[in-house]
């Protein structure tokens, strides 16, 4: 079972270190994906159309949306904290999560399962098992296609989780695409590096719209896992779509530190991945988009500094 453990970089090393575990003691390859990961994927065959960390109209996803007209089940063990039907609720206001089910797994792992089919087929007990059918996906809340929105969040670190670092990866094969570099300097001015051949001495912000598919270039493009910026070969910018946290009533994304989403967010459907100040000379700058697999795509500008 997944266990909080205290920062942003754990969740980066849970998989790797509980693996490091188990080739320790011996157990043959075959066998790890299923020990590694404790929690499955509520549904077995869908299609996903937003992931954790896509720019929404300059807001992040804080889950994933599938699309789908099956059921949807527990991903783990866990107590039946909450759910939410039109029958069994008091208020008529419209919920943008629809009909929603929340359940405890321990050590403050809440999943939660929403814009489900707005019926309820039979009480549910208040402890089920992984694998339980929790309800059928539907179309309720705040969406424009059949299907179900898939979160997790922890309560005692106060962060919303990325599903894909702690339950094993769907199937990726495809390279992210970048699609748009730009530079923001003081002014406000907006700069196309792959354009021009020199820019003037100063400080500028990064900003880069980055697209993910995983088997085929016409799915809905999703965000990467983690978008790189260097320059002269010093990293500026890392940001990584992991966790976001609640800190005083703010959301925040990590990027070389906890930054507000709202800034990183703001040149949507793109990301501002770092700041920099250039002094004359030669500047080399270079993205790296990668996937939650490890497929990456780069990009590298030259410019004069003058």
């Amino acid at each position: 079972m997944y266990k909080s453990i205290g920062s942003k970089a754990s969740y980066a090393n849970l998989a790797g270190n509980k693996l490091l575990v188990l080739l320790t003691l011996g157990f043959a390859s075959s066998l790890v994906p299923a020990l590694v990961y404790g929690i499955d994927w509520p549904a077995q065959v869908v299609t996903v159309s937003a992931n954790f960390g896509l720019n929404d109209q300059g807001k992040p996803t804080l889950g994933i949306s599938f699309e789908s007209d099956g059921s949807v089940q527990a991903a783990d063990t866990g107590e039946l904290i909450f759910s939410r039907y039109g029958a069994n609720t008091a208020s008529r206001l419209p919920n943008p999560l629809g009909a929603w089910i929340a359940l405890d797994h321990g050590e403050g792992l809440i999943s939660i399962y929403s814009r489900l089919e707005d019926t309820q087929a039979q009480e549910l007990p208040e402890v089920l098992e992984k694998g339980t059918v929790l309800g059928m996906a539907g179309r309720s809340g705040w969406s424009e296609r059949r299907g179900f929105y898939f979160s997790l969040f922890d309560r005692k670190e106060r962060c919303w989780v990325n599903p894909s670092m702690i339950i094993t990866p769907l199937p990726d094969t495809r390279s992210p695409t970048i699609q748009s570099v730009v530079l923001r300097n003081e002014e406000g001015r907006i700069i196309e590096p792959n354009q021009i051949s020199s820019i003037s001495q100063g400080r500028y912000k990064i900003c880069v719209t980055a697209a993910d598919t995983r088997i085929s270039p016409n799915e809905s493009p999703l965000a990467p896992h983690k978008i790189l910026c260097t320059v002269n070969g010093s990293e500026i910018g890392a940001l990584t779509f992991e966790t976001y946290s609640a800190r005083d009533g703010v959301l925040m994304v990590y990027r070389n530190g906890l930054v507000p989403v709202k800034q990183v967010y703001a040149p949507a459907p793109g990301f501002e991945v770092g700041e920099v100040w250039v002094t004359r000379g030669q500047a080399s700058l270079e993205i790296i988009a990668q996937d939650i697999i490890g497929n990456s795509q780069s990009a590298v500008y030259r410019v004069r500094v003058e």
